[in-house]
Order: C-alpha cells, then structure tokens, then sequence
C-alpha cells in the first residue's frame, strides 16, 4: 500500500499535486477537513463531537480526527493506498498516525514537503484571495501568520520523518508538471523497492 503524506504550508501547491497524484497512481485523498465535514453531514458519532467542539470555536482533537482517520483505512481495504493532505500537522498527531497505520498493517511510505519561499507563498495566497472569495487569503498580515504558524508547529513534523528516512522536499516553485515529474520519481523509487518482510 502506497501511503503518502503531502506536505507544505499553505499556498505551497498541495491541493494541485495531490489531485494529480490522485489520479497517477489511483490513491485515496484523505483530506481531514474533508473527513471532518463529511463526518459531520453523516451524523456519525465522532462527527457529532467535532461539531460540538467547532461550534465552540475550539480545535479537534488528535484522538477524533485520527478516529475518522481509522474508520476511512477500515472502509476502503483494498485501496491502492492513500494520500494525506493537512495531517499530520504536529509530531503527536504523526506518531498517533505512526500508531494507526501499524494496526492497520501498513505505514506511511514517505511523506514529500513541497517547499516555497514565504514571500512566494505570500504572493500566491493574496492573488488566491482575488478570486477563490476566501477572506484569509486576503489580508497580508493574516497571510503571513499562517505561514508562521506552519513554521513553527507544522514544520518539526518534517523532522519526524528525516528521522525515518522517509522526508523527501521538492521545490514548489516552477511549472506544475515539472514539480509533478520530480514527486513521481520519488514515489516511483519506493515503487520499485524490493518488499521488505
């Protein structure tokens, strides 16, 4: 099974790679906005927590959206694999992920961080702002503190699998095809790893 995590701050490029990879190698987009959303349309148990927690302003916890996490692994067991889009975005919610995928006899295979500069990403997300009515995407200095918050709490996550053996970067500026050409040559190179017992 092909696990991927995608990985990037935002504006970096990620809902246009993974659709492509999406589509290249037949994977299973787990987008956990996506999941928490569908969740909660279903009326489903752990959807009924994440809805009262939200409706509070407050975060969803790692326990929650790794439930959901589980119950998409249990549902599609004969998937190609998958791909993670926005998870895990802290070193808890990687090692619960870590955790998850050994109970569901796989692992995530590598995780591949598309890396742009700040003031790229800052002019991408406010020319986004222009035209997907998003108000984050519109205001610089919001712009910019997520970026920062990226930095500072999503980025260690990358450090989590160097340690693995399992961090690849690829730069995010450049044409998409060409950006798309070197994600698939790494995923190619597991790809073609002898099994290992």
């Amino acid at each position: 099974m092909l696990n991927i995590v995608l990985f990037g701050p935002p504006g970096a490029g990620k809902g246009t790679q993974s659709q492509k990879l999406i589509d290249t190698y037949n994977l299973i987009h787990l987008s956990t906005g996506d999941l928490l959303r569908s969740q909660i349309a279903a009326g489903t148990e752990l959807g009924l927590r994440a809805k009262t927690l939200m409706d509070q302003g407050l975060l969803v916890p790692d326990e929650v959206v790794i439930g959901m996490i589980d119950s998409k692994l249990k549902e599609n067991k004969e998937a190609a694999g998958f791909i993670f889009d926005g998870f895990p975005r802290t070193v808890p919610q990687a090692e619960g992920l870590d955790q998850l995928m050994t109970e569901n006899d796989t692992a995530i295979t590598c995780m591949i961080a598309l890396e742009v500069s700040e003031e790229e990403l800052t002019k991408r997300l406010l020319l986004r702002g222009q035209t997907s009515g998003r108000p984050d995407d519109q205001d610089e200095s919001l712009v910019r503190k997520r970026v920062q918050e990226y930095n500072t709490k999503t980025a260690p996550v990358a450090g989590f699998y160097a340690q693995q053996g399992k961090y690849h970067a690829v730069n995010g500026i450049g044409e998409i095809e060409e950006i798309f050409n070197q994600t698939c040559a790494i995923i190619d190179s597991y790809l073609t790893q002898p099994k290992t017992v």
